[in-house]
């Protein structure tokens, strides 16, 4: 399991799944993307509506086609086998999970009965399992910080720069109020939105998959 995670919305996380996507074209991909909504919004269909706080908490759809513009149809559009969107109520992933759990044991087996590769975007779902590989895309021109990305990010495997180099040169990033040593010390590459996947994303994500499935609760 590989998961992609980032501190707010519009950074490229989306596209960094299908970047890693592509760049494996002969891995059986089962790709997928976890929302958790705000208050009032429902799970089920992404709009305010009268349910109350513990109903229609989670959602789960299998994308079918790659041409509906979703983030689901892009990750099918990179190469992915399978891909599905989850959705949750803010603070209601927990009550998610076996949901994904079934859809999952469904389609993550191939003909040999051997688990395929599955890529998730999200960050909340590093409170319950530790991923094979977690990359945190970090972009300083977003002022927007959220909880579980700040609680996620000192676990990141590797952190993807987007932005010129010159945002990331002061010694205390106020923007991200945190330790200054974490973006000194944690391995990083830049990349923005289009250029071709850093080799060492590359390198790293071949040497996942080369070893045994790795992902602990």
């Amino acid at each position: 399991m590989i998961v992609i995670g980032g501190h707010t919305r519009s950074i490229g996380k989306t596209q960094l799944v299908c970047d890693l996507i592509a760049a494996f074209p002969n891995v059986n991909w089962v790709a997928g993307k976890i929302t958790q909504y705000g208050h009032g919004v429902c799970a089920q269909n992404g709009e305010n509506c009268d349910c109350a706080p513990t109903e229609h908490v989670c959602a789960l759809d299998w994308e079918l086609h790659a041409e509906t513009g979703t983030d689901s149809a892009r990750f099918l559009a990179a190469g992915a086998r399978r891909s599905f969107w989850l959705r949750t109520k803010q603070g209601f992933l927990a009550e998610g999970l076996p949901l994904l759990r079934s859809a999952l044991q469904q389609v993550c087996f191939d003909a040999n009965e051997e688990a395929l590769p599955l890529i998730l975007e999200s960050n909340s779902l590093l409170q319950f399992l530790k991923p094979s590989l977690y990359f945190a895309v970090v972009d300083p021109s977003k002022e927007d910080f959220k909880d579980s990305a700040r609680a996620a990010l000192d676990r990141a495997d590797a952190l993807v720069l987007r932005g010129s180099q010159e945002a990331f040169s002061a010694a205390a990033p106020g923007w991200t109020r945190l330790p200054s040593r974490l973006l000194r010390e944690k391995p990083s590459v830049s990349q923005q939105e289009g250029e071709p996947l850093p080799q060492p994303l590359r390198i790293l994500v071949q040497r996942t998959l080369e070893l045994p499935a790795t992902v602990s609760i």
